[in-house]
């Protein structure tokens, strides 16, 4: 997993006011903490966190935070964002052990094709699209994928069923529905069907 170097400083004015002027020339204030640091107030460069968080990792990705001469290693955790442009306005940066699991979220991604289902004019509906899961910053994957070949009418694949890769393991309920089925159009206008439950 690559570690990317992100500058920051300490030295930023508290206050609405100078949050504001501090987003308009280009930086974004934030907070660290974690393992015995801080809270304590930040500012980092807007692009320079963009380009940070850009990669597969995304913000799972693992930061070597600089910030006025000492080194943190971080993850960004919570981020606040205007509600109209979507831009950050605010940044949690958590100091992690490299060797400690942490509860990051995870995009998960359907593959393969569930074809009893499609026959039977059913349909495949995802009803999770994110998992959180516990691992080690090193470890946590990009995504996850979620093999619907299996799958039959009726049916449902939970939390449980995932298969993981090594060292990551399921932060959520494992009796989580993550796919569901219920029937299409089709198969609710043919005379004598039900949909079956898929609890």
């Amino acid at each position: 997993m690559s570690q990317v170097t992100l500058q920051a400083t300490t030295s930023r004015a508290q206050g609405s006011a100078n949050s504001r002027r501090l987003r308009h020339e280009g930086g974004i204030p934030g907070v660290i903490y974690g393992h015995g640091v801080g809270p304590f107030p930040i500012a980092v460069n807007a692009k320079e966190f963009r380009t940070a968080v850009s990669g597969e990792q995304g913000l799972n990705a693992l930061i070597t935070l600089e910030a006025d001469g000492t080194k943190y290693t971080v993850m960004a955790r919570e981020l606040q964002r205007h509600p109209v442009r979507g831009t950050v306005s605010h940044i949690d940066f958590q100091v992690v052990d490299p060797n400690q699991a942490v509860v990051a979220e995870v995009p998960l991604h359907l593959i393969g094709d569930a074809v009893e289902v499609r026959h039977a004019d059913w349909e495949v509906d995802q009803q999770m699209f994110s998992l959180e899961v516990s691992a080690r910053p090193d470890q946590i994957p990009n995504f996850v994928e979620v093999d619907i070949s299996g799958l039959t009418v009726g049916a449902a694949i939970r939390v449980s069923d995932l298969v993981l890769p090594k060292g990551v393991e399921a932060a959520g309920d494992p009796s989580a529905s993550v796919v569901a089925t219920h029937a299409g159009r089709a198969a609710k206008a043919a005379p004598g069907v039900a949909e079956a439950p898929t609890e």
